[in-house]
């Protein structure tokens, strides 16, 4: 029996390929403009890199003879080696270059390339701000969620009265308290690096030797981070509270922990999801504080010691390393969300 077509079924199949193509056309034009915001941004990142750090005051080499004695003959030969007498813009390129070659140029204090000085400081970095991160982010949302369900009540109040107090107190003031409090007193925690000095532990006693140096900065990270994913998570919550689509999903007979759970957070999940993305390049950024605080030998601490010297090439590197991962970041941040939500892809 020959197959029997609807009336107008041609036109609207045609009608629903050309929304799929224009949908898809749609996705990749937007994919691409997000793509070359961010090259942008990079680019803009990688000049001001340059001449942001030409206009702070000190000279890396006068502080390099002041350290050593030197004489004005010396001083003229080290300023040749390191470029510094060459015209701006000669040094400008040597900067580009250096960049986009993956190079930085090499260190003026540890005397070895900004490329190897960044990959040796960048584990710990990651090992600090990866496992702040995930708590923090499971913590806020925990309690975003239930302070939500539970608005008005005490466990709201007191959730978010602390998130709020927590969220006010200056990184580094918070870290001076822990490393005085619980270090220094009671001694409960090692008060700065990643290992205890002259340790050959390896294995299971490696590993728990960097985990009590990582719990103090860990808390400190966490306490003044989760309190943003506590508030947004609360808020987004409490707008689907009132949605038709639980008042139907209580009409069925679902308790009140299924339609938490099943319908209302995941809703409420799609605001959260830019703030989480956007905020992990910025807590690797702002791990500068803590990591000088807890001498914890990431890559805040270096870029701390970068700054007293001051040491331009390991500035600019570990500028354009920090601005680049914040960068991707957002750009990831912004094609997720495109996808979780679909007002967006239909913009």
């Amino acid at each position: 029996m020959p197959d029997v077509v609807a009336p107008g079924g041609a036109v609207l199949q045609n009608e629903a390929e050309s929304e799929r193509g224009a949908s898809g056309g749609s996705g990749l034009r937007y994919l691409l403009n997000k793509i070359g915001g961010a090259l942008i941004s990079l680019v803009m990142v990688i000049v001001l890199g340059f001449f942001a750090f030409k206009i702070l005051p000190g000279d890396p080499v006068q502080s390099i003879a002041r350290e050593r004695q030197m004489s004005s003959e010396q001083i003229a030969q080290l300023r040749h080696e390191y470029g510094l007498d060459k015209p701006l813009l000669a040094q400008f390129w040597d900067y580009l270059v250096n960049v986009f070659t993956g190079n930085f140029g090499e260190s003026y204090v540890y005397h070895q390339s900004v490329s190897s000085l960044i990959g040796q400081y960048l584990w710990p970095t990651l090992l600090l701000t990866g496992t702040s991160a995930i708590i923090a982010i499971a913590l806020g949302l925990w309690l975003g969620q239930k302070a939500a369900w539970r608005h008005g009540s005490l466990f709201d109040k007191v959730t978010t009265g602390t998130s709020l107090i927590f969220w006010s107190v200056p990184t580094f003031w918070l870290a001076l308290i822990l490393l005085m409090v619980f270090g220094g007193t009671l001694h409960w925690f090692p008060t700065g690096g990643m290992v205890t000095p002259g340790s050959t532990a390896t294995g299971l006693a490696y590993a728990l030797d960097v985990l009590s140096h990582l719990v103090l900065p860990v808390i400190t990270m966490v306490a003044v981070v989760y309190a943003q994913y506590v508030m947004v998570m609360r808020a987004s919550l409490m707008e689907e509270m009132s949605a038709d689509y639980l008042t139907t999903a209580r009409a069925k007979g679902l308790r009140e922990d299924l339609v938490r759970r099943r319908h209302a957070v995941p809703n409420a999940l799609l605001p959260t999801v830019t703030l989480v993305f956007m905020h992990l390049g910025g807590l690797i950024a702002g791990a500068v504080t803590v990591e000088t605080v807890f001498s914890w030998p990431g890559l805040g601490k270096l870029t701390y010691e970068a700054i007293s010297g001051p040491d331009l090439p390991l500035l600019q590197g570990t500028f354009v390393v920090f601005s680049a991962i914040i960068i991707v970041m957002n750009l990831i941040a912004d094609l997720i969300y495109r996808q979780l939500d679909p007002r967006v892809r239909r913009a």
